[in-house]
């Protein structure tokens, strides 16, 4: 089906105070839908209204284009502002997503965390091992997890391990870009931390082996790990 001639729609609303001013501030997520019949959307725009002045800014996205864009306000950087988090479904198999934190202090845009720059830095090996383990490998950490993956069942268990346990021949898997972008105050301080999830595959992309979660905290100039696990999915567990 042709794209049909399509109007702005507003996709998101939140009211809070982003610029530093003490007067709540209104931000908008606006952008086109092509296709009457579908919920993909593109041309997605951060706007934020100005409401001591009613001007309105313009923030263009990297990443204009996916589904369910939403937004969060909370202070992420420690400056007690609110910050803006935009979260974007990419619709696709792999279930990832696309994540921006701005702040606007002093009504002067700022780019947080993007999650291209994250997905870029947090890379992994995947390898399966012998005795049914899989161990998951970050350099940029200096970490190994290991995952037993004996909850897997015989019947997964035996079409690449021997009866001995030992695998039949080399695998490896990967781990997904940011599949979740969430906020959580660990805390309990008013200051939101970064709750990030990526999926570990291993044969296929469909055969999931458990999730990296990674919570990130502001030190000042970027965001850092804080807290590092590797789980499983408990739906999973026989």
């Amino acid at each position: 089906m042709e794209a049909t001639p399509y109007n702005v729609k507003f996709l998101d609303y939140k009211q809070a105070d982003v610029n530093g001013d003490n007067i709540i501030d209104s931000i908008y997520l606006i952008g086109n839908i092509p296709y009457p019949d579908s919920p993909f959307v593109e041309n997605i725009t951060l706007i934020i209204q100005n409401n001591k002045t009613c001007k309105p800014y313009r923030i263009a996205l990297e990443t204009n284009a996916g589904y369910n864009p939403t937004l969060f306000t909370g202070d992420f950087n420690k400056d007690s502002i609110s910050d803006i988090l935009i979260s974007i479904d990419s619709g696709g198999s792999g279930a990832i997503g696309f994540y921006y934190v701005y702040s606007f202090i002093n009504n002067q845009p700022q780019k947080l965390f993007d999650y291209e720059d994250f997905n870029e830095k947090y890379r992994y090996k995947v390898l399966y091992r012998d005795n049914y383990k899989v161990q998951v490998i970050s350099s940029q950490l200096n970490k190994i997890y290991t995952i037993d993956i004996t909850y897997k069942g015989q019947e997964y268990l035996s079409e690449i391990y021997d009866q001995n346990g030992i695998l039949v021949e080399p695998i490896q898997g990967w781990v997904n870009p940011l599949s979740g972008l969430y906020p959580i105050d660990v805390d309990r301080n008013g200051t939101y931390e970064l709750y990030a999830l990526q999926r570990i595959a291993g044969r296929y992309n469909a055969d999931s082996l458990g999730y990296v979660q990674t919570t990130l905290t502001w030190n000042g100039l970027v965001f850092k790990p804080l807290y590092q696990f590797v789980g499983i999915n408990g739906a999973d567990i026989s």
